[in-house]
């Protein structure tokens, strides 16, 4: 698969859209320069990301790369999961014009967002 067609895939059929009944964290990111926003929702069992949904809103980039980071994002420990960087998450997407890059931040701290309340214990959503 070409880098291009990542993108386009993730955005033209993006996996694990929706929400989760019962999450263990959930997360909402948005930029305010763009517009573009996240609800990352992730269910813990077992010391693993067992599920993990999205929905968001914005631009192609953004929506894809929410679909991105559920699939990267299962079956990851919590330091697995916190060790993912914006080129893990490029390496799926393909590369961005350097306007896009937001979008790949976007995920970014979304992943951050759940990590940090599954090891507090307490989410903030």
């Amino acid at each position: 698969m070409d880098q291009e067609h990542g993108l386009l895939d993730h955005y033209e059929n993006p996996r694990n859209l929706g929400d989760l009944d019962d999450p263990d964290a959930v997360a909402i990111v948005h930029n305010p320069v763009c517009g573009d926003m996240l609800r990352l929702a992730v269910r813990y069992e077992d010391a693993r990301i067992s599920l993990a949904r999205f929905k968001g809103y914005g631009c192609a980039a953004a929506i894809a790369a929410g679909s991105v980071v559920t699939e990267l994002l299962i079956g990851t420990s919590l330091q697995e999961a916190s060790s993912l960087s914006d080129e893990d998450i490029t390496a799926v997407l393909g590369p961005l014009p350097p306007m896009k890059v937001h979008a790949v931040v976007l995920a970014r701290e979304t992943i951050a967002s759940v990590v940090a309340q599954l090891k507090s214990g307490e989410p903030e959503a």
